[in-house]
């Protein structure tokens, strides 16, 4: 007998659609063909994170990154400018750059000792008669470079995709919300220190759904909530009842975001007790600083709302008490490898610095309050999926009769379900 919930299936028939219902098959968690089916329509087709523009402060700078299952060199090359190259030989096919990062004029395979200049064209000199004369006229001794690449507020991106739209229209409303990050500070922004890589036993898109998900925070993460009572000496609320309440946003495209007031302190400026009163003056410095700078609408948005960013498909900025820049990759339906950097004003106070890393490792960080909890949260529904013949369906109804959703409904989980679903069923 058909449920209330199969009424009107969706592009897959894995996304289930009603007026006051919205449901996801679990097997869309543990199928090797809905994954395979991902990979075609989404990670070969969207715009995918690489890295931050502070990663690379001079020409010749590179790092070496896995983006949507492929190895590549993000660089600058001797001019400055911006390349994304497949870190693969022409030759035979070793991995050219080994280093996670460095600067260099040029790059060279251990293998048989192809080099390259930083812009990627061949630069080895051979004995006469080795190769014919016009060897590489076509450029098939060059790096090979991915075929898009592109920035915004220095959030850096490339796509697999030749023909895939522009940046920009794809970023949609989500490019306000990057440059908001931007914004934190005159000078930029800059990764801090290097990066925290773990695995979690469970599909990526359980990760996507918790990582905006406010539902959650309050049963889940009620030992850091006990914990920030004393921290700030106050009661420690996510979200308020009343005056600036926190809300679900589809930015389009499926991007999405939730924004709002939180309670622990946050060093763009936000001032706790636990600070003490110098603490107070250098945060209303700051925010003096932002007013000026911005107006004081932006500069209210910047320093007093937390919020929780996704752009499709996998990357996360938590602008929270610290903020992270996380992405993540399935290496199987029930297994994926996260990524994590930390993002910060150039030239903070040392002091305030080290109160963002703190804030940063003790909530946002592996082993931190969060990150395990979540982790055992999103391993325990992997596991369960095994149940899935009986026990089918996810719900992420909550709040959909809600002209104006609120951080704790499932708003923006459903944007992102929504593009998955119109994604998946072209590569179908």
């Amino acid at each position: 007998m058909a449920t209330a919930f199969e009424k009107h299936p969706t592009g897959t028939g894995w996304v289930v659609e009603d007026h006051d219902s919205f449901r996801v098959a679990r097997t869309t968690f543990t199928d090797q063909d809905v994954l395979e089916r991902e990979r075609g329509g989404i990670f070969d087709r969207c715009w995918l994170y690489i890295g931050h523009e502070s990663e690379l402060p001079n020409p010749n700078d590179f790092v070496r990154r896995s983006v949507g299952g492929r190895d590549l060199i993000f660089n600058r090359d001797r001019k400055g400018d911006y390349h994304a190259f497949f870190n693969s030989c022409p030759h035979r096919g070793a991995a050219v750059v080994r280093e996670d990062k460095g600067s260099s004029i040029s790059f060279k395979c251990f293998y048989h000792g192809w080099s390259f200049n930083n812009n990627g064209a061949f630069a080895t000199r051979f004995a006469a008669g080795t190769y014919p004369d016009d060897f590489n006229k076509d450029g098939c001794a060059n790096l090979v470079s991915v075929p898009r690449l592109a920035g915004y507020a220095g959030f850096w991106f490339v796509n697999f995709d030749a023909n895939a739209e522009s940046l920009e229209d794809y970023l949609a409303g989500a490019k306000d919300f990057l440059q908001v990050v931007a914004d934190h500070a005159a000078d930029g922004m800059e990764i801090v220190g290097g990066i925290q890589e773990y695995s979690v036993r469970a599909n990526w898109k359980l990760l996507v759904e918790n990582s905006f998900d406010g539902y959650h925070a309050h049963e889940t993460h009620s030992t850091y909530l006990e914990y920030l009572v004393d921290a700030i000496g106050g009661p420690a609320e996510l979200f308020p009842s009343r005056g600036n309440i926190s809300r679900a946003y589809d930015l389009g495209n499926g991007h999405a975001v939730i924004e709002g007031p939180a309670p622990w302190g946050r060093p763009v400026a936000q001032w706790i007790p636990a600070w003490g009163e110098d603490g107070r003056e250098e945060i209303a410095a700051i925010y003096a600083e932002l007013e000026k700078r911005l107006g004081k609408e932006r500069a209210e948005q910047v320093a007093y709302g937390n919020r929780n960013l996704l752009i499709f498909p996998n990357l996360v900025i938590n602008d929270i008490m610290a903020i992270t820049v996380r992405t993540f990759y399935p290496e199987q339906p029930d297994y994926m490898n996260v990524n994590s950097w930390a993002l910060a004003p150039k030239g903070e106070a040392r002091h305030f610095r080290k109160r963002r890393l703190d804030n940063f490792l003790e909530f946002l960080g592996p082993g931190g309050f969060a990150t395990p909890d979540d982790v055992e949260a999103l391993e325990s529904c992997q596991r369960s999926y095994r149940n899935r013949a009986a026990a089918g369906w996810n719900d992420i109804s909550r709040g959909m009769l809600r002209d104006e959703p609120l951080a704790d409904d499932e708003a923006q989980m459903r944007a992102f379900w929504r593009e998955w679903d119109r994604r998946v069923a072209k590569a179908g």
